[in-house]
């Protein structure tokens, strides 16, 4: 009886999965991107190095996909629906197995679409960050003149160093390796590591990194490589083997698994949980289908005066001037990934204090030995915010509508 009662909740499960991937089918290939591969190694770490345990994680997931769904139906973010899916499916899994996998859920969430646009929007301040940390470092070597930004000026010369330089999608590779590692040496041992242990082990796989891109950068700012050739990602894969693959694999050996497997748990009454779940999936799910790309143009029109610019599309609105450009966009937006994406180079980029005490963000640019100055903020019921979460939040609490305003001049 009871085997019968496991077979038919388990097709019910696979069918409830399937079903729901279905209906998002549309929305699912808007978003997913390269980090799609990452996200199925980690399910598959989730199900290879799953191990069985006592505490009810079933609760945490359960309320941690209510958390989301609930921002997700409030703000509209497809990127938090998908994990959302996505942490469905390891509810479903540790309900029948009473399995979970601390190494590979933490590998889900670095991957998902929600932590990928979170960390495009705090790309500039590491850039800035390590290219100072850098100047810093070799100013006591090399003639630096000066350095603005993520550019050095070097024997009248400069150097910029771009995104691609900064190796930051190498952060997640290192994650992931670091989870394969473990889930490795788990296996070999036959034992488990402990939650700190693995979260010890990651903040060293994170330093590791900041100290292979700190070398990267270096490499590339005294041999001049900043231009995508065989030299610059040849630099880029040495740097990341050898601060961060080699070290982890000597740390690996000193940082042991020492918890056993746990008795396996009955089947639990945690059912309600897994059609709670669903329901609420399938809820946020037939709102992503009835949403329309009109919605934002709405907003707009009812906030702001369109007569006297264009549609680029239904996210971004164009109002060209002889002296300014500006563009009024989604939030999903960074002005600076679409900046350097058209060709522009950032050459400074910092927060300034305007009238009323608040303050935007302000940015050098240059394109064809021309200078520009661009202007940028979060606006939400005629105030303006620099961060992204601080808006989202005004958005979630008051549900007012809210906008990417970009504004740039051409320098003198």
């Amino acid at each position: 009886m009871q085997k019968i009662f496991f077979k038919n909740h388990t097709v019910s499960a696979v069918i409830a999965i399937v079903f729901l991937f279905a209906i998002n089918g549309r929305m699912l290939l808007t978003i997913v991107n390269t980090d799609f591969l990452g996200i199925l190694a980690g399910i598959s770490l989730f199900v290879i190095g799953g191990r069985k345990t006592n505490f009810k994680l079933n609760y945490f997931l359960f309320a941690f996909i209510v958390l989301l769904e609930l921002i997700s139906f409030r703000l509209h973010t497809k990127s938090v629906h998908f994990l959302s899916l996505i942490l469905f499916c390891c509810l479903v899994f540790h309900y029948f197995t009473g399995r979970f996998s601390f190494i590979a859920f933490i590998c889900i969430i670095l991957f998902s679409t929600f932590f990928s646009a979170l960390s495009n929007h705090l790309t500039s301040e590491i850039k800035q960050g390590l290219c100072y940390g850098v100047y810093l470092t070799l100013k006591n070597f090399i003639a630096i003149d000066k350095i603005e930004g993520v550019n050095f000026y070097i024997n009248n010369a400069k150097i910029t160093i771009d995104t691609a330089c900064m190796g930051l999608s190498m952060f997640k590779t290192g994650l992931l390796s670091g989870a394969v590692l473990m889930t490795l040496e788990e296996k070999k041992q036959k034992q488990f590591y402990g939650t700190l242990q693995i979260l010890f082990f990651c903040f060293l796989v994170i330093l590791l990194n900041i100290v292979s891109n700190y070398f990267r950068i270096i490499t590339l700012v005294i041999f001049n490589c900043t231009e995508e050739n065989t030299l610059h990602h040849t630099i880029g894969l040495l740097c990341f083997i050898l601060y961060q693959i080699v070290p982890m694999l000597i740390l690996i050996k000193f940082i042991k698994p020492k918890f056993t497997q746990h008795e396996a748990p009955q089947i639990k009454s945690g059912i309600r949980l897994v059609i709670v779940s669903f329901v609420i999936l399938l809820t946020t799910s037939f709102q992503f289908i009835n949403q329309t790309d009109e919605n934002f143009i709405r907003d707009l029109n009812s906030t702001y005066d369109t007569t006297k610019g264009t549609w680029i599309n239904n996210e971004v609105f164009k109002i060209d001037t002889r002296t300014k450009l500006t563009y009024i966009k989604t939030v999903s937006h960074n002005p600076l990934i679409c900046w350097t994406g058209d060709g522009y180079k950032i050459i400074k980029s910092k927060k300034i204090v305007i009238a009323n005490h608040d303050e935007i963000w302000f940015n050098k640019m240059e394109k064809a030995n021309y200078k520009y100055s661009s202007y940028w903020w979060y606006e939400c019921d005629g105030k303006k915010y620099t961060s992204l979460i601080g808006v989202l939040l005004q958005k979630l609490i008051y549900n007012k509508p809210i906008f990417l305003i970009n504004e740039t001049i051409k320098s003198i």
